[in-house]
């Protein structure tokens, strides 16, 4: 049985620069487009936070944010429209969403 070393015999020809430039080519590749909403997308979200507000359920929030979706769950507890932000209420901790970076809002019932 041959017992290969793998990459090891092979990261000496790579040069940090070169391995940090397939790295970043690497998260690049990862990173996903911002989704175009219309005015249909805008709205229904705006009237799924509505209603959630308003009868306080347990609610799932899809975040872009850096090339990536990102889920929140929890119940939104207020919406402030000046600062854009949302307030989410969580298990856990109180966390202050931008209104900009929501792409998708479901209430969970």
């Amino acid at each position: 049985m041959i017992k290969d070393r793998g990459m090891m015999k092979w990261q000496g020809m790579m040069l940090t620069e070169h391995v940090s430039m397939l790295n970043e080519y690497n998260q690049d590749l990862k990173r996903i487009p911002k989704p175009q909403l219309d005015e249909w997308d805008y709205d229904a979200i705006q009237h799924t936070l509505d209603a959630s507000l308003r009868s306080k359920a347990d609610t799932k929030v899809k975040l872009w944010r850096d090339g990536e979706f990102i889920y929140r769950r929890g119940t939104i507890e207020s919406i402030n429209i000046q600062r854009r932000t949302l307030e989410l209420d969580t298990p856990f901790s109180l966390i202050k969403l931008n209104v900009d970076e929501i792409v998708d809002v479901t209430i969970i019932d």
